[in-house]
């Protein structure tokens, strides 16, 4: 069995965010949260940035015991064609959406590299921001990803306990834990300016997989000190093959863990999809996430086809529309935010401001 790297089982100031999590410490949610709040205000303002997920593909080479889209499923498969991209573009411009997450499963023949490069190349020419989260790629993937207008990647160790983690991912490429654990350093190494880490909560102890995220997240920002870094918070929702969680997250835990993040990595975006009611992400908003997915379908497209059928990877919890979204944000003063930068920024992966200024 291939050894874990040193920093993963680094213990070195943890003690302060270990005490935030635990609910039985002095520090009462109240006081996080009044305490990540300010940290919010003081480095973001009252900003919200807003993204949309569009799957590409539901193809899938693995066999996660947790997923719809798992390769055992009996689920219709499917990709996206170039024209059928063109469109759900379209429509989420329509949106007014232009912050985008290309989504697809593990690595197939139907839905590989290359696959995923031209989608990258066609919602470059037409959105703001593009983002990926698909299977891992080699430090040359990523390069060319980079080079074809994909500026951030996603990628969750779902659970960082390797046992737990080798029980639950069957069989497929997604098996190779220390694989995926150095996906977000090859993708850096590849000239992607930006990466979002995450744990899929429910499938391990919370607690010792938010300690493992933070080392994660300490390690790669002191080694790419340049980078842009997410923390995102998913929980176990229902989704195709009735897997239940058995480590569920309550409401609590997740504020307190959200607070905590917030307090010890002051500088860095964290992330609340739509996997959460609206009436949690309202409770949310402002106190330590910078950052929220709209208008969510985690069926392969469903924006230009909003009345499909299909099942989708996971049940969307907050079904408002981006009008109802916004007036909730504002009435919490803060104001949605959909582009806060110009392509041209986002540069080539060599980061020549020349080649930018004059191509």
């Amino acid at each position: 069995m291939t050894m874990v790297p040193d920093w993963l089982t680094d213990n070195r100031d943890l003690a302060t965010l270990q005490a935030m999590l635990d609910s039985t410490s002095s520090s009462s949610l109240e006081s996080l949260a009044a305490e990540s709040k300010a940290l919010t205000l003081r480095r973001f303002g009252h900003t919200m940035t807003l993204y949309a997920p569009l799957y590409l593909s539901n193809h899938c080479s693995s066999g996660c015991a947790y997923c719809g889209f798992a390769s055992d499923r009996k689920t219709p498969r499917r990709r996206l064609e170039p024209p059928e991209i063109r469109s759900e573009l379209s429509a989420m411009k329509k949106l007014g959406i232009t912050d985008i997450l290309l989504l697809t499963g593990e690595r197939t023949s139907a839905a590989g590299f290359d696959y995923l490069q031209h989608s990258v190349e066609i919602a470059a020419r037409e959105m703001q921001r593009v983002s990926v989260e698909a299977f891992p790629m080699s430090v040359n993937e990523y390069r060319a990803l980079a080079d074809s207008g994909c500026t951030a990647i996603t990628i969750y160790q779902e659970t960082y306990n390797r046992e737990r983690y080798e029980a639950l991912h069957r069989w497929g490429p997604k098996k190779n834990f220390i694989d995926r654990l150095e996906t977000p350093a090859r993708a850096l190494e590849g000239g992607i300016k930006s990466v979002g880490l995450g744990v899929l909560l429910g499938l391990s102890d919370p607690v010792e997989d938010a300690l493992s995220l933070y080392r994660h997240i300490r390690h790669l920002a002191r080694t790419y000190w340049r980078a842009g870094l997410s923390v995102s918070f998913p929980r176990m929702r229902p989704q195709t093959g009735g897997y239940e969680p058995p480590f569920p997250v309550d409401d609590h835990f997740l504020a307190r863990m959200i607070f905590a993040f917030r307090i010890a990595l002051p500088d860095v975006e964290l992330v609340l999809s739509t996997r959460e009611s609206a009436a949690y992400r309202d409770g949310m908003a402002g106190l330590g996430i910078t950052r929220m997915s709209i208008e969510s379908r985690t069926t392969v497209g469903g924006y230009h086809d909003t009345e499909t059928n299909e099942k989708g990877q996971f049940d969307v919890s907050d079904n408002r529309s981006i009008s109802e979204f916004c007036t909730a944000l504002r009435a919490k003063n803060l104001e949605p935010v959909f582009k806060n930068w110009e392509p041209a920024y986002n540069g080539p992966a060599d980061g020549n401001i020349s080649t930018i200024l004059h191509p």
